[in-house]
């Protein structure tokens, strides 16, 4: 091998060659015009509350009742639904993030702006074009200097040319990390999607729950008054109660059948709803019964840092990619106001007849070297620079906005923790109290020491705190859940839910 070596000879460039691999080297090595991207600093605070946390949530008797412990430091898991221990919660969410078109719209946006960004590359390289044709023509006697002219005649072309422009001050460069933001907003966006289904899914589901226990709870009533109404119609008919009696307990058996339709309405809705996250139709919608107490309250509450919000929270780094592609905006609009440097070539052949392409004689060459220096576009190149560094600034102060949001969101999810905590043990009492009260007020009407009016009045009172500890339970599952979702939901890449779908 050393002997093929040393007949090597070295390559002499000559000195047009020189110089123009000197202008390519200094074309991708040369710096980038504008601003380089620096995201600004999070808000230098270390939690999210006026008032630090408590270590744990209060604690009451009862369903859900159970204290949760706020675990400052820990991420949310990436399938933070799975907490809440209900196969059929976790069922309907798996469901969602693959049939629903919300993600496969968020995911064709995805590839679409990472092909922008591999189309922009190209601007780093030179373009290369083959072309041929045939050209019929008539020259007249000045063009050809023959008497009567020349012609008709018909040229033959066949050639190769090369353009390419040099990026001395970095406008494809900032373009092409303009295009690459723009992909990072997409991905951020996408897994926005992700997370704000999810979110949807599970407030619904316990919404759904929810519901359906309050539907459960009216009709148990109902059954209550209507054996009430019963007995009310045979008192009177034999005299030992009057008629005001009866009418009374009617009332109430028809306000409490009133509260039925609007639950159902409510209830109908919800499915409906369901269905649509769930990717199908209200009619194709299938969905195994969901109660309450079926699903459990999560006890270990996982608190990022504030920091980690900043990285973590889909709509924030979308803002960070908007941001950054904003910054490369105004290194474009700079370098448009600077010189270009073209660099053009073709090589090829011409004939007479088709079958003498690239015969002797008929080969055809050409170099080109230009140089564009913008005079006067009556303003235009100026205020697009002034455009993209306003643009800039808006930017900025979308990001700004949309942390100071983020972090609202988290201390109201947290302090809604708190409070739903506090609000449920005082209605696990007021239950208590209402249904001890009721069977009192039974038993003293059985024996003939309170009237109708006291019976139904103790009747009304349970219904309305049976149906509150219902909605106070499922809120404290929901707001849980939007927690998790303020926290940013565990969301990192795509790659994370390609994970999550495989293993359900």
């Amino acid at each position: 091998m050393s002997s093929h070596l040393s007949d090597l000879k070295p390559i002499v460039l000559t000195g047009s060659a020189r110089a123009l691999a000197l202008l390519i080297g200094l074309s991708l090595a040369g710096c980038a015009v504008g601003p380089d991207y620096h995201r600004p600093d999070a808000p230098p605070v270390d939690r999210y509350t006026a008032q630090p946390l408590p270590s744990a949530t209060v604690s009451s008797k009862g369903a859900d009742g159970d204290a949760q412990r706020f675990m400052q430091g820990r991420d949310v898991p990436t399938r933070w639904w799975t907490t809440f221990g209900n196969a059929e919660l976790t069922r309907r969410v798996n469901m969602a993030l693959s049939h629903s078109p919300s993600i496969a719209s968020a995911q064709a946006a995805l590839r679409q702006a990472q092909e922008s960004a591999n189309a922009t590359r190209g601007g780093l390289f030179p373009s290369l074009d083959a072309s041929a044709g045939g050209t019929r023509e008539k020259q007249s006697a000045a063009q050809s200097g023959i008497p009567g002219g020349l012609g008709p005649f018909t040229v033959y072309n066949a050639s190769v040319s090369v353009g390419y422009t040099l990026d001395l001050f970095g406008g494809v460069r900032r373009g092409i990390e303009a295009q690459l933001a723009q992909a990072d907003y997409q991905r951020a966006q996408l897994d926005t999607t992700y997370l704000t289904l999810a979110a949807n899914v599970v407030t619904a589901s316990l919404q759904e729950a929810s519901l359906r226990e309050q539907l459960h709870a009216t009709e148990q009533i109902l059954d209550t008054q209507r054996k009430s109404l019963k007995i009310a119609q045979q008192q009177q008919q034999i005299g030992s109660k009057s008629l005001s009696d009866t009418l009374a307990v009617r009332t109430q058996l028809a306000a409490t059948e009133a509260t039925l339709p609007p639950l159902r309405a409510q209830l109908a809705a919800t499915r409906n709803q369901l269905a649509t996250y769930l990717g199908t139709t209200p009619a194709q919608l299938e969905l195994s019964p969901l109660t309450l107490d079926a699903i459990s309250l999560p006890q270990d509450i996982p608190v990022s840092l504030p920091s980690g919000l900043v990285e973590q929270r889909p709509d924030i780094r979308a803002a960070s990619a908007q941001l950054h592609a904003a910054s490369a905006g105004v290194g474009v609009a700079t370098a448009a106001m600077l010189p270009q440097i073209t660099l053009s070539g073709s090589a090829g052949s011409q004939a007479l007849r088709a079958g003498d392409l690239f015969s002797a004689g008929t080969d055809a060459w050409s170099l080109g070297l230009g140089l564009t220096q913008p005079l006067f576009h009556g303003g235009e190149l100026l205020h697009k620079k002034r455009a993209a560094q306003a643009g800039l600034d808006k930017a900025v102060a979308d990001w700004q906005q949309t942390v100071l949001v983020a972090f609202q969101n988290v201390a109201d999810s947290l302090q809604a923790l708190e409070y739903d905590a506090q609000g449920l043990a005082a209605q696990a009492i007021a239950e208590s109290a209402a249904a001890q009260q009721l069977e009192l007020t039974r038993q003293q009407y059985q024996m003939g020491a309170t009237g109708y009016i006291n019976l139904l009045d103790a009747q009304r009172s349970y219904q309305q705190a049976l149906i509150a500890l219902i909605q106070a339970r499922a809120a404290r599952l929901g707001d849980t859940a939007a927690l998790y979702a303020a926290l940013g939901g565990g969301w990192r890449s795509d790659a994370d839910m390609n994970v999550a779908k495989q293993n359900p």
